[in-house]
Order: structure tokens, then sequence, then C-alpha cells
């Protein structure tokens, strides 16, 4: 298979992105492993790895900055109250979904206790 010609990126110490974009693409034509590519091409594979990770981290935070906002319904997330006028005067405000064994102890507790 016929060597392709020299790729500009190739011959820069530090790239730009712009210069990662062309390599990172001439990779995905290729076909080959990033190691393959990089044996092939004189270059580093793990360079490759790096600016893949860095531009890809730089088009999801693009994404996500670009989406609108939008509508988000809250709902609470507790069950009802239910109010409890204890013999004693006591107000007991507790969720619906209270389990009858705590509510007995509660209110065992509060009938048992002097009046404020």
């Amino acid at each position: 298979m016929p060597k392709p010609p020299p790729l500009a990126y190739l011959h820069r110490h530090r790239w730009t992105a712009e210069d990662a974009r062309v390599a990172l693409s001439a990779l995905a034509a290729s076909g080959l492993s990033a190691r393959a590519f990089g044996i092939r091409e004189g270059l580093d594979p793990q360079r490759l790895r790096r600016w893949r990770q860095q531009l890809e981290g730089e088009a999801g935070r693009r994404r996500r900055s670009s989406a609108s906002p939008g509508f988000v319904e809250l709902r609470p997330s507790g069950a009802a109250q239910v109010e409890i006028v204890l013999r004693s005067g006591h107000v007991l405000r507790v969720a619906e979904t209270i389990g009858e064994t705590a509510l007995a102890r509660i209110v065992d507790v509060l009938e048992r206790a002097p009046s404020c």
C-alpha cells in the first residue's frame, strides 16, 4: 500500500486544534488503530488519544452550553401531611405515609408529656 503524502501536522512541534482535527480525520479515514497509524505516520499514538479526548470534551461542552433552557416541572417529593390534635393539646403533623408503630410511639410519648 503506498504511503500518503506527508501532512502539515507532521512538521509542527506543537499542534493547533486544527492540526489535531486533520490528523484525527486522517486516522479515521485510514481505518487503522491509533498505534498503527502513529507508527505509519511517525506520530506518538498517545498524542492522538489526548487530542481526541480534548476535542471530544470541547464538543460536549459546546453542546451542553448551547442547549436552550427548558421548563422543568417540580413535584413535591414527600407525601401529604396529616395533622393530629392529641387529648393533651399537642398538635402532631406527620407524613401521611408514617408507619403505624412509629406513630403509636410518638403519640404515647406526647400523651405522657405535660402540656406546655
